[in-house]
């Protein structure tokens, strides 16, 4: 191991810092344009969960409410957060245009304005998963589920479609010194270590979501204008780096398309998890 490696992975991270580009990421394009495409993400995790009607949900780090969404269609008392409040207002739009009742609030995954307890279920659909904390995320997570209650995840595993795009974009850009990786949350030994001595039992299941598009072109042209950590990672690089990493991007598409014509499907594996809290 090389010495600026070894002080790379010892590094003290600055959280603060690394939660604002974070945020300032996801402000940019426009999430809910992806969003929209996961829905069925929301769905069967409300399924897993076997939501019961009437309970008290919590959904963190929302996006635009794909699990709210699906939440609410289940006759549960949702309330719907994220710290970016454009994709609140998208989720409000959809919420009134289907007629469900959801509150929307804006919150820090790290810091939930909530009691300790108040809710039946917590859930969160690649979200939560990006914290810059994540010991603390899982720990707000918890604190706000009540005894008996359940937490819900779906999160983007290391090997899958999303966690390679990820580590093709650190190619270009390598991750702040001492953070941890969002993918840790598609691994069962990180969620026991976060969520072990808080869970009567930690359920995780690998599903695989399909991206659908038009071509690799299509979908690169969509993440690149809407998706906001690709957005910052095209903007941040110098004409010969972009055609790079597009070249990078593409491959990587081919090499996983499953579509046998033009158009494009790629799995994209992720964990489902059910964590029972004691």
């Amino acid at each position: 191991m090389t010495t600026m490696t070894a002080a790379r992975q010892t590094a003290t991270p600055d959280l603060a810092a690394l939660k604002d580009r974070q945020q300032a990421a996801w402000s940019s394009g426009n999430y809910a344009v992806i969003g929209t495409t996961l829905q069925i993400v929301g769905e069967q995790l409300c399924e897993a969960l076997d939501l019961r009607a009437g309970s008290d949900v919590l959904d963190v780090a929302a996006g635009n409410g794909m699990a709210s969404l699906a939440a609410a269609r289940r006759w549960c008392n949702v309330t719907s957060t994220d710290y970016v409040p454009a994709l609140l207002e998208c989720g409000r739009a959809r919420a009134t245009a289907d007629g469900l009742p959801i509150e929307f609030k804006q919150a820090d995954a790290e810091s939930l304005p909530f009691g300790d307890a108040s809710f039946d279920a917590v859930i969160s659909t690649f979200g939560v998963m990006f914290a810059p904390n994540q010991a603390q995320a899982g720990s707000e997570l918890a604190r706000v589920c009540k005894p008996g209650g359940r937490i819900g995840l779906a999160n983007w595993t290391p090997e899958g479609f999303i966690g390679r795009v990820f580590k093709t974009l650190g190619k270009y850009l390598p991750p702040a010194a001492g953070a941890k990786s969002p993918a840790l949350w598609g691994t069962p030994a990180a969620l026991d270590e976060m969520f072990g001595s808080q869970a009567s039992s930690i359920k995780a299941e690998p599903r695989m979501f399909n991206f659908r598009y038009k071509s690799p072109e299509h979908f690169l042209d969509v993440f690149r204008t809407y998706y906001g950590p690709v957005l910052k990672a095209f903007d941040a690089l110098d004409a010969a780096s972009q055609q790079d990493l597009h070249n990078d991007l593409y491959a990587l598409i081919v090499r996983m398309n499953k579509s046998g014509d033009a158009t494009m499907v790629v799995p994209g594996e992720y964990l489902e998890v059910v964590i029972a809290r004691k």
